[in-house]
């Protein structure tokens, strides 16, 4: 799906801004007044997850569905060709009404979808209402679960609990758009470009005319220089002297489309890519022929106030402090993020594993994101298998242009040492090979209770990321010992998968900003530091770790429990993104690496 761009044939309307917003007290209720203008609303801005804006714990934990709602303005001017209606993304499903008639629905929190509204619009002003459901269970990704809890003499109390460890922030998160293209358009366009200098296009084109259209495209150069002209809707080049994108240069090109029919140009696009390659070679990443070791973080898509609402300013301040403490990468845990984070890791060269919103795959897991629940017997019990097809092929059709992906993760932390998972995962990873013309590596990220003897999935991955805790979930405070048990267990996984790159999804302990030890206690800044360091240890004795991703960038709002204080705290960077003690050491070892 196209990001909206202002072009000679397409006019795009920012929707953002103050909606009113009402939260709903039944699921499925209200839609008689779709039409109607809301009454006891609040105000409500938009893009943002809507928890945090008002203060009461029973408003930010509110569990089913809101309603969102606004009007705009259409022209004649603007119903002449077609006019979409599209959404970044709304958590977890949305219903969407014009002018009290239903345009349809989605589900899936996480990606762009869109509805073409030239019909149903009127000149003049239009209402649009949006209903929102924020409830996860065994159907949607992530997962949770649907509890009735009972207390003597109150009335039963109705529950969702995340099966996954970090605040569920729902709502309108993402920007809303309304744009214009001719009724013959272009739909969408894939283009790559190899090392040396190589590229191929493939542009769709949708409407009545299609068939008389002609394609013409041009390769340019940032500063505007055109260094290729061609013509087809599809076909394939080459350029001398090419720019290559990587971490230290990320140099990038854009793919000028012009859609002709007649002597008229119909609609125009640019779409903005970069020269480069990724393989796998002797247990080696490989960025354009070269090994890349990976430094970075698991990094969530969240902060104070906005929740995981976009925030352009935030999002940028944390691509600055990544280069601050010379990390080259991330992977987008645990959902895909925003095509504005994407566009940004492209224009300043940061690698990106983009990860599908398949978190909570594993009916043993809490709220808390630890083990402890009631497991039934995953891939028996989940309803989510079609459902994680679409969101594969939703999210490769999303990013499969940016060059700042260079890996897809299928799902982080599935039960993928139960029987079912490989029938699980298989048709999957197949999926996300087949859609990527790139074909880059993909990856499933496992966690402790998937052993080197009891991994179903490890066969089907590219490359091993394993998320690992000794030294806090185990082993607590004895670091000699944890990472003994770390290095003996990357050892058995080299023995069992001696061809693959391996590297760490996740390893981290929580830590207390301001809290210091002279012995390096849990939770002190220098037990993280320390933390940080045996780790390190083990990573540089083994010659085929080919990255560390820290868990995690910043502390971050989890679910409610006792054993999260005011959230998730390994962050190495506060939530309002200051340095704790570990950065520095970070910083200074990774930039040695």
């Amino acid at each position: 799906m196209l990001y909206p761009r202002m072009s000679s044939g397409r006019m795009v309307f920012d929707l953002n801004g103050i909606w009113d917003f009402k939260l709903l007290e039944k699921t499925g209720t209200e839609r008689e007044h779709a039409g109607l203008h809301l009454t006891g609303g609040r105000a409500m801005p938009v893009p943002s997850s809507y928890n945090d804006i008002y203060p009461e714990k029973d408003f930010a934990d509110h569990v089913g569905e809101m309603v969102y709602q606004r009007t705009f303005t259409v022209t004649e001017s603007m119903k002449k060709g077609r006019l979409v209606l599209r959404f970044g993304s709304v958590t977890h499903q949305a219903e969407v009404y014009l002018n009290g008639k239903r345009l349809g629905e989605h589900k899936g929190g996480f990606l762009p979808f869109s509805f073409e509204i030239a019909e149903q619009a009127v000149v003049g002003e239009n209402l649009l209402t949006v209903f929102v459901n924020n409830i996860v269970d065994y159907s949607t990704l992530p997962c949770g679960r649907m509890v009735t809890e009972e207390f003597p003499g109150l009335e039963p109390r109705t529950v969702n609990l995340p099966n996954f460890d970090f605040y569920n922030y729902t709502g309108i998160m993402r920007p809303v758009w309304l744009y214009t293209t001719p009724v013959v358009y272009i739909r969408d366009i894939t283009v790559s470009g190899k090392k040396d200098g190589s590229f191929a296009w493939d542009i769709e084109v949708s409407g009545e005319e299609e068939e008389n259209a002609e394609v013409q495209v041009r390769v340019l150069e940032m500063n505007g220089a055109c260094v290729y002209e061609g013509s087809g809707k599809s076909g394939s080049g080459k350029i001398e002297n090419v720019k290559l994108w990587s971490v230290k240069e990320p140099n990038l090109y854009q793919l000028e489309v012009r859609l002709k029919t007649g002597e008229a140009i119909e609609d125009a696009y640019t779409e903005t890519f970069g020269f480069r390659e990724i393989s796998i070679e002797n247990c080696r990443i490989l960025l354009n022929g070269e090994p890349v070791y990976l430094k970075g973080f698991g990094k969530h898509e969240e902060g104070g106030t906005r929740g995981r609402g976009t925030d352009l300013a935030l999002m940028t301040k944390d691509l600055g402090l990544l280069k601050w403490i010379h990390a080259n990468s991330f992977r987008t845990s645990h959902y895909p993020n925003s095509e504005e984070m994407m566009q940004l890791c492209d224009k300043m060269g940061i690698l990106v594993i983009d990860e599908a919103p398949a978190v909570g795959l594993n009916t043993g897991f809490t709220a808390t994101g630890l083990l402890g629940g009631n497991p039934k017997g995953t891939w028996q019990t989940l309803e989510t298998a079609q459902h994680h097809r679409e969101v594969m092929e939703d999210l490769v059709a999303r990013d499969k242009n940016h060059p700042c992906v260079i890996a897809w993760s299928v799902a982080n932390e599935p039960a993928s040492q139960e029987e079912g998972a490989k029938e699980y995962f298989e048709p999957l990873v197949r999926l996300t090979k087949e859609k990527d013309v790139q074909h880059r590596p993909v990856t499933i990220v496992t966690y402790e209770g998937s052993a080197p003897d009891t991994c179903k999935v490890a066969e089907l991955c590219d490359f091993l990321m394993l998320n690992r805790y000794r030294g806090w979930y185990d082993t607590e405070g004895n670091l000699r010992g944890a990472a003994a048990k770390l290095k003996a267990e990357l050892e058995g996984f080299h023995k069992r998968c001696p061809d693959k790159p391996m590297m760490l999804g996740e390893y981290g302990a929580d830590t207390i900003a301001g809290l210091h030890d002279i012995n390096a206690r849990l939770f002190t800044e220098e037990y993280q530091t320390a933390f940080m360091k045996a780790y390190g240890e083990v990573f540089d004795s083994l010659p085929y770790i080919t990255g560390e991703h820290v868990w995690v960038f910043a502390d971050f709002a989890t679910a409610e429990n006792i054993k999260r204080v005011d959230g998730n705290k390994k962050g190495i960077f506060t939530r309002e993104r200051r340095p704790k003690q570990a950065a520095y050491f970070l910083k200074e070892r990774w930039e040695n690496l």
